[in-house]
């Protein structure tokens, strides 16, 4: 499998770096993005300007970038040295060739990439703590070109990072609603390294492999239903029928109760609702992170209602413990591994290896 990946990947630069595009003088080349709906990439000998719109404000912009390898004003160089609040941009850092750029991370304790772990402890990646609060004087003896942080809706800036006058990447990827939508953003991050060529490669491997795997599902009888997730308090959120889960269960040829919902994000919905849509679907995937592997018992001790579930009934219960699976790291900008488990959990007879996140309960 990954000899394949190689092969793939080799190709895919080769195909991406030798490709010619049209331009326009006066205003450079519009990248073409076949997915990602907030962003809008323009090159020009050399130079290259991002616009990330904002997703909680319809026609704002949220941020713009602009990477020229000559110093000019209202721009920023290629980067080599840049600080990471997140786990997927890590992960996606690594995938591109680009680890060595990390000089600080924060929330490590969540970070389950064995090599960002290593060079902490050899001293190359500097722990800056909690993403909430990072440890701003970490962050300046660091000297980074730039620090990557999530953007939220009301958050009111980044605080202190604002005034130190180094660059914010706001990493807006999240609230695409579709998973290759947010995959295609590492097209643009690529570019604020100067790897865009390399960036194209692998977004280029990622989709192929993602459509070879929903042209497969479809042959295949239609699938199991699932339910996902679990109750947190008195809600249980689940994936509405227009958002990235939602849109995975439908390409891996599955049934999902909830796939007619036209929402983008979850849905926030009572046990009771729960039950009298989804109640007898035919498996029950979740995620949660914790010291050790839940069981049935934990489960109703937990919520005794979940004994009404089909699932629940018939032992078909499946568990993803972020503490150990690197679900958070990977899917993010490898919808195809997720699509490939999906496939796997609705149709269970299929040959196409074994499951990567998901553990049968």
């Amino acid at each position: 499998m990954r000899k394949l990946f190689g092969i793939l990947f080799a190709t895919a630069l080769l195909c991406a770096c030798t490709g010619k595009k049209s331009s326009d003088a006066g205003q450079g080349d519009t990248l073409a993005l076949r997915y990602a709906q907030l962003l809008q990439i323009s090159e020009q000998n050399g130079r290259m300007e991002a616009t990330v719109s904002d997703p909680w404000k319809q026609g704002k912009t949220l941020q713009s970038v602009r990477v020229d390898h000559k110093k000019a004003e209202g721009t920023i160089q290629p980067l080599q040295r840049v600080v990471v609040f997140t786990t997927s941009h890590c992960q996606l850092l690594k995938y591109l060739g680009l680890a060595d750029c990390i000089v600080g991370v924060c929330d490590l304790q969540y970070m389950l990439i064995p090599d960002i772990q290593q060079r902490v402890k050899e001293g190359k990646i500097a722990d800056c703590g909690d993403a909430m609060s990072p440890d701003i004087e970490r962050i300046i003896d660091l000297h980074p070109d730039a620090i990557f942080v999530s953007p939220f809706e009301g958050s009111g800036g980044f605080g202190k990072l604002e005034k130190l006058g180094i660059p914010i990447i706001q990493t807006a990827d999240y609230m695409e609603t579709s998973a290759l939508g947010r995959a295609e953003w590492m097209r643009y991050y690529g570019r604020l390294f100067g790897e865009g060529c390399r960036a194209d490669s692998l977004f280029h491997v990622v989709d192929s492999t993602y459509q070879s795997l929903k042209q497969y599902a479809a042959t295949l009888p239609e699938g199991r239903s699932i339910l996902t997730e679990r109750k947190t308090g008195a809600t249980w959120y689940t994936p509405g029928g227009a958002s990235s889960m939602g849109t995975i269960i439908r390409d891996a040829n599955g049934r999902y109760a909830f796939s007619e919902d036209k929402h983008g994000g979850s849905l926030a919905l009572s046990f009771e609702q729960i039950i009298d849509k989804a109640g007898d679907s035919d498996i029950w995937a979740f995620k949660y992170n914790g010291s050790k592997m839940m069981s049935h018992e934990d489960l109703l001790r937990e919520f005794h209602g979940y004994e009404a579930l089909k699932a629940f009934r018939t032992g078909e219960i499946y568990e993803c413990n972020t503490s150990v699976s690197p679900y958070f790291e990977e899917t993010p900008f490898r919808p195809d591994y997720l699509l490939r488990e999906m496939i796997i959990l609705l149709h269970p007879h299929t040959n196409i290896g074994d499951l990567r996140y998901y553990k049968h309960l």
